[in-house]
């Protein structure tokens, strides 16, 4: 990857002296000649270093400095002082601007490639993480929008169609009460007609508990945590062991509902995949996280066997994912025939909170 690095000298000179110097190097220069030059070109082509001279006419390097530090659009922007002046107040001033570092004419060659390079790789880091913080908001806003819409449509599912189902069995049950006694076929019909309804209020319902669990909202995580697992343990007869610390902290909305649905994963691959007869699920706190742990007694499997399984549901990756976007870490251990234990932590520094 080039880097644009903007020299700023009135001496022709000296820009074809940069040059030589770093020849070779993975770096677009460009040239201005004085400050106003430098203003303009600098916002049009945001270097991601600028050398700058002190003695110019006009405009001294020091104010194009201040005047970079001013614009919001540069502010960040990388800058490195070259000048002849090597007092200790050119010094103060160079810093008080606003400038990174100070090198004194005439500079030692290998001294400013050296210090250009460890700038350059500084300000890439920089940039890195203010994109994967920038990322990992979007990610939360994007999560929080899905979430708003799950909530919305649980809503609708268990609210209006759930009524309406329920006024479909009544009905059914007023007709029944209207049939002669002896047509006991047509009761019979009536009957399972009533009971298909009636599973299928109840899936309903589970449906739109699984796509948005109304309890996070109202008892918080640790409750639903606990009735997730013990409902999951009462659909599929594979005994789950809830424990957590007595005291969990509030936290915000997206990580309540990302262990949620990481709970909800790990259950169903341990189900379908694990033949295991025994879970435990934990939530605590140590010293700087809140820690989601699912382990099973099944028969595990390899490290690269990961990828595999499942197609449904986010999988592995799509749990490790998730984690990484709201700035946690999902921590998978397996063996063959030893089980699996999948650890997920999030960071309480950063964003324990009430919840949104």
């Amino acid at each position: 990857m080039t880097s644009k690095i903007l020299i700023v000298d009135d001496d022709p000179l000296a820009f074809i002296a940069l040059e030589s110097i770093f020849e070779g190097q993975p770096y677009q220069l460009i040239h201005a000649q004085n400050g106003p030059a430098a203003l303009e070109k600098a916002t049009e082509i945001m270097p991601d270093l600028i050398l700058l001279d002190v003695m110019m006419p006009d405009m001294d390097g020091f104010e194009i400095c201040r005047r970079i530090r001013s614009t919001p659009k540069l502010a960040e922007v990388p800058i490195i002082i070259l000048t002849a002046l090597d007092d200790r107040s050119s010094r103060l001033i160079g810093i008080e601007a606003g400038a990174d570092d100070f090198i004194s004419k005439p500079a030692d060659r290998q001294e400013l490639r050296l210090r250009v390079h460890t700038i350059l790789r500084l300000n890439r880091y920089r940039t890195l993480h203010t994109q994967r913080e920038n990322l990992r908001q979007m990610a939360g806003h994007v999560i929080r929008a899905q979430e708003d819409e799950r909530r919305r449509l649980s809503r609708e599912i268990h609210d209006d169609l759930g009524q309406a189902l329920i006024a479909h069995v009544l009905s059914l049950r007023s007709l029944q009460l209207e049939i002669p006694l002896q047509n006991e076929l047509l009761k019979k019909r009536l009957d399972d007609l009533i009971a298909d309804t009636n599973e299928t209020i109840n899936k309903m319902r589970q449906i739109a508990q699984d796509i948005r669990p109304a309890m996070l909202d109202t008892l918080g995580l640790c409750t639903a945590l606990k009735t997730y697992s013990r409902e999951f343990s009462l659909r599929t007869s594979l005994p789950v062991v809830f424990e957590s610390d007595l005291e969990i902290p509030e936290v915000s909305d997206i990580y309540s509902i990302t262990l949620y649905r990481i709970l909800q994963e790990a259950l169903t691959n341990v189900y379908k995949h694990s033949m295991a007869n025994q879970v435990w699920v934990e939530l605590t706190v140590d010293e700087r996280n809140l820690v989601l742990i699912i382990q099973d007694n099944g028969v595990g499997f390899p490290p690269e066997s990961r990828q595999k399984f499942p197609n449904d549901g986010i999988g592995m990756i799509g749990m490790q994912e998730r984690m990484t976007l709201v700035g946690g870490q999902l921590l998978i251990k397996s063996s063959q025939s030893k089980g699996t234990i999948i650890s997920a932590h999030l960071p309480l520094d950063e964003y324990l909170q009430t919840r949104e």
